[in-house]
């Protein structure tokens, strides 16, 4: 499974992101432009010594991205606030593409038009709230994603 970010803005996000995805094995994609550099201590820091293991592939645009890869349509996930469906609908591929967009303005309508069945939403209960952090989110929708692949697996010993 991939995780992609199209472009973020919060480095402390991202890295969180990036730290979910060592955990799991996970390649993740981020899309330019960015509001941050990769460089800052930030993106380090909430990734903590585990970024340099991060299996990162960058692209400049959705639409190089979109070329590059070619996922096919049912292998593409977009989660946003407002999205068609929970995200404990879909029957999540194996080698799926987990798409969110950045902080402030979630994915631009440009991607998603004519995807409307591919977004999906993490519900919740309260009206008070207008939308969770997106590291938690990311979190939330990879652990229910990978589900049937991490029943059974023990967490690792502890090192002393």
């Amino acid at each position: 499974m991939k995780i992609v970010l199209v472009t973020p803005e919060i480095p402390y996000n991202t890295g969180a992101i990036g730290r979910t995805c060592v955990a799991l094995g996970l390649e993740l994609i981020l899309i330019k432009p960015y509001g941050f550099s990769l460089d800052e201590k930030a993106v380090k820091r909430a990734g903590t010594d585990y970024w340099k293991h991060v299996n990162l592939c960058e692209y400049d645009s959705w639409d190089h991205f979109i070329t590059d890869r070619n996922p096919p349509r049912e292998k593409l996930y977009f989660f946003e606030e407002h999205g068609e469906q929970s995200l404990y609908a879909p029957d999540y591929h194996q080698d799926g593409y987990l798409v969110f967009g950045c902080e402030s303005a979630g994915l631009p309508t440009t991607i998603l038009d004519g995807l409307e069945d591919r977004t999906f939403n993490l519900p919740m209960r309260s009206t008070l709230v207008r939308s969770l952090n997106l590291a938690n989110v990311a979190t939330a929708v990879i652990y229910q994603a990978m589900r049937p692949q991490l029943t059974g697996i023990k967490a690792p010993a502890r090192r002393n």
